[in-house]
């Protein structure tokens, strides 16, 4: 699918691609920021009640997910999942038009 793009082409996917991987990381840095100090206020404020790795943990994971989509590890958030994904929600709403024609 890729052989068929244009220079233009190739570098406005480049382009978002390294607009997706600055986000990532991004998010990844706020992620490290604000959970260091929650850890703090947690640890000052009510030490003998530990709340700081609910968002540690749940932030984290929404983290990983982000990752793996952005840097396309898992297949199911990668590029040519969506690209099949469109195909085949095309091909059933051609089939549903001549269902009723």
């Amino acid at each position: 699918m890729d052989t068929n793009l244009n220079d233009e082409d190739r570098y406005y996917l480049a382009k978002k691609k390294v607009e997706n991987i600055k986000a990532f990381y991004a998010n990844l840095t706020s992620y490290i920021g604000v959970n260091i100090v929650l850890i703090f206020v947690n640890l000052y404020t009510s030490p003998d009640h530990l709340w700081f790795y609910w968002p540690l943990m749940w932030w984290g994971v929404g983290v990983v997910f982000h990752g793996l989509k952005v840097f396309e590890i898992f297949p199911v958030l990668g590029k040519d999942w969506e690209e099949r994904k469109i195909r085949e929600l095309m091909e059933k709403e051609r089939e549903g038009k001549n269902k009723w024609q």
